[in-house]
């Protein structure tokens, strides 16, 4: 019996798919598991989720199932690099590191059936289900990425608001705790970036955590430049014993003169961005207004 190079590479195909499953399943079985951690912030979120979304609510179990399966898979490091990852997207869906590890396992599942699926209907096994493959293994990243990007982009853009309004409070009288309350409570929506991350502030100083080691984790939590600015003023000013709200308005005022700078730079932007249709346009409207004349010259030569 005689084999095309096709029905060879599709074989070729289905028995790595095989040994890749069996080494993955004996790792993720031999693997130790980690101890269970309390989830926190990240649990509350999880909750909320699970009330408000039918989808995740059957898919959430068994994410957590095999979780538990695969935790002992990743090193400490791996571990504490991908926990970083779901902490700057804003504590992505409530998952842990191990349980992300699950997802994107899961989405790769999804993505391979669907690649077979397509390779059936087009008589193609091969490419659709390696394509499939690959799309299920970055889709959770993707997302993660776009929701940390959103999520960083929000506190850009919340920060300076924040600010002016802890400078307005502390210049009325209030200290640090209660200017961080006024923006925790003053938010429009509690669930924002910003309003998020003071709360988590006051809980720090509530549980006893120095000013400094409550912004430090903002930052960390948080690693953009305004981020950054902010906390280690503040900190410098604790360590210097200058007035906070004197500090505080400095920022108010460098975060507005950012802010103009950005929407200046947006406009400048936009301005180089509409010049290519801009002369698209052009053209079009020159060939419309040249055509009819070129032709009949033509017809009289």
């Amino acid at each position: 019996m005689t084999f095309t190079l096709y029905e060879l590479y599709r074989y070729a195909f289905v028995a790595l798919f095989g040994v890749a499953a069996a080494i993955a399943l004996y790792a993720i079985s031999s693997a130790p598991s980690r101890p269970a951690v309390r989830l926190g912030l990240r649990g509350l979120k999880r909750q909320k989720l699970l009330e408000t979304n039918e989808a995740w609510q059957n898919v959430e179990p068994l994410i957590r199932w095999l979780g538990v399966r695969v935790s002992g898979v990743l090193s400490d490091e791996q571990h504490e690099k991908v926990n970083n990852w779901i902490a700057l997207a804003g504590d992505f869906l409530g998952l842990t590191a191990e349980e992300f590890v699950a997802l994107t396992m899961l989405s790769m599942v999804g993505g391979l059936g669907m690649g077979l699926a397509l390779g059936y209907t087009f008589d193609n096994y091969f490419i659709f289900a390696l394509v499939g493959l690959l799309f299920g293994f970055l889709a959770p990243y993707l997302q993660m990425g776009a929701a940390s990007d959103e999520r960083m982009q929000q506190m850009r853009q919340g920060l300076p608001y924040a600010i002016d309004l802890m400078s307005l409070s502390m210049g009325a009288g209030l200290d640090f705790p209660g200017a961080v309350r006024q923006v925790v409570e003053k938010a429009s929506n509690p669930e924002a970036p910003i309003p998020e991350e003071f709360s988590l502030i006051l809980q720090s100083l509530s549980l006893g955590r120095t000013r400094k080691d409550a912004l430090s984790e903002f930052a960390k939590r948080a690693p953009i430049e305004t981020v950054k600015e902010f906390t280690s003023a503040l900190i410098q000013a604790e360590e210097r014993g200058n007035p906070i709200v004197d500090v505080l308005q400095i920022q108010a005022q460098a975060s507005r003169m950012r802010k103009s700078v950005r929407a200046e730079e947006a406009a400048a932007k936009a301005g180089v961005a509409m010049s290519g249709p801009v002369m698209l346009v052009f053209f079009s409207v020159l060939i419309l207004i040249l055509a009819p004349s070129m032709l009949g010259l033509d017809g009289k030569l």
